[in-house]
């Protein structure tokens, strides 16, 4: 009878312990196949690596994101959850930019848009509304145009075209141009960025002599469409002239001109050109001294506290990748997009990620700010004036 009064407590921690395995078993096998906690949060991109004319800037957004994204993953992800790019090439066609967003609105386990690149592209999806009907936010799309950059879901980061075109006519003024001829083109942000231009260079006191407007409509023209450009611009022989065009129009009109009797004109020309291809065009010596806006915080020089992560995690997780302005636009669009999934966590969807960047108001990215709310969405708003020196390299 002893024995068995000394065994009752012994039975009874055994079923205790028999219980607690159980239960621990039980919990265990849930959050195995629990998908909430494994499944890995994606990010879609539509940014063409393949096209010759948008390859720079596409590796560079991809590029820049995913460091920020590595880097995220490395410290545990989201709520344990991994970050990942999903990126489509729609080559620079609209409607494939069209098809292909509407895949990722078919993956539910795409949440957001980040870092789209293509003017006609996304100047479709502004026109269809179609980031917004599908219920998505596109974070940091690669354009200034106020028509793509203001339609519903879209956050910028970088500042506008009007803001860059101001600040190429208020240096010319500022440095005592006579004679300017101003190139765009009836594509893009042509037609709205000309009138633009008209009338700040009136409100500057900025002496345009001509205005040329290329034919970009059809590219099988391109070459003949330049050369009457460069043609009616060393008639009016100026002292600088202000490119608002962009891909093989720019570099195509920069080589000719740099090798025209109107050489020593001071060139100007937007954010969108990547100062490697003017560079390519016009050689290393010609391209010396062309004036290029930049709509995002200068990469090289890590005087902003953003810069200097992105310096520091560039090096860390992508060490073979050269600093470059798309790769930190493309970190900046990755830490905006880690950030509206950090607050739409635990369980994250695009409905939450959307509310989130509207309530995110002022967002520190580091020494720079972006501003988001349901009646405002602003992006950084600076313009930085860089020039190309010798060897190729960019200067501020």
């Amino acid at each position: 009878m002893l024995r068995n009064h000394r065994r009752a407590p012994l039975l009874r921690m055994l079923r205790v312990l028999r219980a607690l395995a159980s239960t621990t078993t039980a919990v265990l096998a849930c959050c195995a196949i629990s998908p909430a906690h494994a499944q890995d949060l994606l990010v879609g991109q539509i940014a063409s690596q393949s096209n010759i004319i948008t390859s720079a800037n596409a590796k560079g957004l991809y590029l820049g994101m995913k460091t920020y994204f590595d880097f995220i993953n490395a410290q545990g992800g989201i709520n344990g959850r991994q970050v990942k790019i999903v990126n489509k090439d729609d080559d620079i066609k609209p409607a494939k930019m069209i098809e292909m967003t509407k895949e990722f609105a078919d993956n539910k386990d795409v949440l957001v848009l980040a870092a789209y690149q293509g003017t006609a592209g996304l100047t479709e999806l502004a026109k269809q509304d179609l980031v917004a009907k599908l219920g998505f936010a596109l974070v940091s799309p690669l354009s200034g145009d106020k028509n793509i950059v203001g339609a519903a879901n879209i956050f910028p980061f970088r500042s506008g075209y009007p803001a860059e075109v101001t600040a190429l006519i208020k240096e010319a003024v500022s440095t005592g141009k006579k004679k300017v001829v101003l190139v765009t083109w009836n594509v893009s942000f042509g037609p709205a960025m000309l009138a633009f231009a008209q009338e700040a260079a009136k409100k500057e006191k900025l002496n345009i002599v001509k205005f040329i407007t290329m034919d970009a409509k059809s590219p099988d023209k391109e070459p003949a469409v330049v050369k009457e450009a460069v043609d009616a611009t060393v008639k009016e022989a100026p002292d600088a002239v202000m490119m608002l065009i962009a891909t093989k129009y720019a570099a195509d009109y920069t080589r000719q001109i740099k090798n025209s009797p109107a050489a020593g004109a001071q060139l100007y020309t937007l954010s969108v050109e990547p100062a490697a291809e003017l560079v390519e065009a016009a050689g290393v010596d010609k391209a010396r001294g062309i004036i290029i806006t930049q709509a995002i915080p200068f990469p090289f020089s890590a005087t902003l506290p953003m810069v200097f992560e992105y310096q520091k995690l560039m090096k860390k997780y992508s060490p073979d990748t050269p600093l470059s302005f798309s790769t930190l636009e493309g970190f900046a669009a990755g830490k905006i997009t880690a950030e509206a999934l950090r607050r739409a966590s635990p369980n994250p969807t695009r409905e939450k990620v959307l509310k989130a960047l509207l309530t995110m108001g002022e967002y520190d990215l580091g020494g720079v700010y972006v501003n988001y709310s349901a009646t405002e969405r602003r992006g950084w708003g600076a313009v930085d004036l860089s020039v190309i020196g010798t060897g190729g390299k960019l200067l501020r």
